[in-house]
């Protein structure tokens, strides 16, 4: 096993040599590796051959970063976990879009199911309530649909404050509708 990882290394040094070879040589083996890993966590092969794909060029584009003096695989696994994320982000994110609206199912559900003590009305006025910034920024992201970076970009905030007055709407909604 130390073997296979000093052969990596020293793979991923003669690339960046500029040895073709070796470039060839170390995808091969970084896609053997990675393959598993992401059988693991995704459903369906040609999500595992998209990922992949997507892996390998962030190693290409990213190949100036690694340090010859630290282990190649857990530089590869940080790349391949982000990508993932990304993926999986990505995904997740398509299938809310694309699902269907709860009213329009709830004439086939038991009653019981979309009973709830909190109504749609009663948040949207508790929302109201908040202060104008923490309002508008909740609104634009659950009832238009943007992203913490496009609402900052809208209303010309930090994209991390944004997502630090979402956070801190979100503990004073939940005070107020636990109550």
């Amino acid at each position: 096993m130390a073997d296979e990882a000093d052969n990596l290394e020293a793979l991923m040094k003669q690339f960046l040599d500029g040895d073709q070879r070796a470039y060839a040589e170390i995808l091969q083996k970084t896609s053997r590796f990675l393959r598993p890993f992401l059988a693991k966590r995704l459903s369906f092969t040609n999500e595992v051959d998209d990922v992949l794909q997507e892996i390998l060029i962030s190693i290409h584009k990213a190949r100036h970063t690694y340090d010859g003096n630290r282990p190649y695989k857990p530089w590869v696994y940080a790349i391949a976990r982000f990508r993932l994320q990304d993926y999986l982000r990505a995904h997740y994110s398509d299938q809310l879009h694309h699902a269907g609206a709860l009213s329009d199912m709830e004439e086939f559900l038991p009653e019981s199911v979309t009973e709830s003590a909190i109504s749609y009305e009663s948040i949207s006025g508790e929302v109201e309530k908040l202060a104008e910034k923490q309002a508008t920024i909740l609104r634009l992201m659950h009832q238009e649909g943007y992203t913490a970076k496009e609402v900052a970009e809208k209303i010309g905030m930090n994209e991390s404050a944004v997502k630090v007055a979402a956070h801190r709407a979100y503990k004073i909604l939940r005070q107020r509708l636990e109550r």
